[in-house]
């Protein structure tokens, strides 16, 4: 199995309990997650040796969040202790038509002050296979934007297959900054994943005749613009996820891909998810499937499907981590979706 690489922040997760708003409760539920520690727990679950770099206050709100992923098999190894605090978000969890909403309370956390000397990259990715990052790592501070530039230098000094989850934050940075930041990381970038809203305020590319709030979807646009991404800064490979909102409760879930050597444009089944468990994790679990898929030798089409399947299983669980087998996933992606007793 293949050494992953992630790098980013992992939080202290609150959750207010059925369907509550937060002035109503005066309980939460807790769990840990982060983007690149969610993808981290998929490629753990898979069988692939998943390593998550990050840094955590040193004492037992750090500790947990650590064994949080060490019991699900994700190395830890590399993890540097220090600083005042652990990220928190706060969820409330919408329905029907009621979105979700999410409260950070994050400012000043250990990732965000965390230095390139807390790390010893060269030994991290000496024999790593691949590296993941998302947008929302240099969105935390300036501090984690340079420290995620030192890491991509390092990936690629030795060889690293490097991903990039563009996931745009509004709360934590403005579009902006955002595309000057995330355009100069671009060059280290072989897969490019994100959706149609992070290809627009991230990188300036915006399908026409799309709109995920009406179902109104546009492949051809999503084409176009994947062309002229490849063309800008020579992905491989640029994915994107494809929700229809239909309301918090019901949605429609697919995918697409564009191969640049290949020359071909890809798009997945489509899934009718309806009632959503938790959809927050979505496009992580999305984005460690087709990792997987990847790095298992799987064709452009069969790692769209697999990522796909991920991530539709996803929706089904509380949490931020998508605890799925590969056998659930190749079952959905098969074709088995009945969702039958299993005796």
């Amino acid at each position: 199995m293949a050494k992953v690489v992630t790098l980013g922040e992992i939080m202290l997760r609150l959750s207010t309990q059925q369907n509550k708003r937060i002035i109503q409760s005066d309980a939460f539920d807790v769990c840990y997650g982060g983007g690149e520690a969610n993808v981290a727990v998929s490629l753990a679950n898979y069988g692939h040796e998943a390593h998550f770099i990050t840094k955590v206050p040193d004492n037992p709100i750090g500790k947990s969040a650590v064994a949080a992923l060490r019991k699900l098999g994700v190395n830890t190894d590399n993890i540097a202790y220090g600083g005042n605090r652990l990220g928190i978000y706060f969820l409330e969890t919408g329905a029907s038509v009621r979105a979700s909403n999410v409260i950070y309370d994050r400012a000043g956390s250990s990732i965000s002050e965390a230095e390139a000397e807390d790390f010893d990259f060269d030994k991290i990715f000496s024999d790593a296979d691949w590296f993941h990052f998302t947008g929302i790592t240099p969105a935390i501070s300036d501090k984690a934007a340079a420290l995620c530039e030192t890491a991509l230098k390092s990936a690629k000094k030795h060889g690293v297959k490097v991903s990039c989850d563009l996931n745009f934050r509004k709360k934590l940075w403005t579009s902006e900054k955002a595309k000057v930041v995330m355009t100069n990381l671009m060059q280290y970038v072989d897969i490019c994943i994100g959706n149609e809203e992070d290809a627009e305020k991230v990188l300036g590319f915006k399908p026409e005749k799309t709109d995920v709030t009406s179902g109104e979807l546009n492949l051809a646009g999503f084409e176009d613009i994947f062309r002229r991404m490849t063309e800008k800064f020579g992905f491989e490979y640029v994915i994107s996820s494809l929700r229809v909102s239909r309301s918090a409760s019901d949605n429609g879930w697919s995918a697409c891909l564009f191969s640049r050597d290949k020359n071909e444009f890809y798009h997945s089944k489509e899934y009718n998810i309806r009632p959503i468990v938790d959809r927050v994790g979505g496009g992580d679990s999305f984005a460690g499937g087709v990792i997987c898929a990847f790095l298992d030798g799987k064709d452009c089409k069969s790692a769209l499907e697999f990522g796909v399947a991920a991530s539709a299983l996803k929706h089904t669980i509380p949490g931020d981590f998508n605890l799925v087998s590969r056998n659930e996933v190749e079952n959905l992606a098969g074709g088995d979706g009945s969702g039958r007793v299993q005796r």
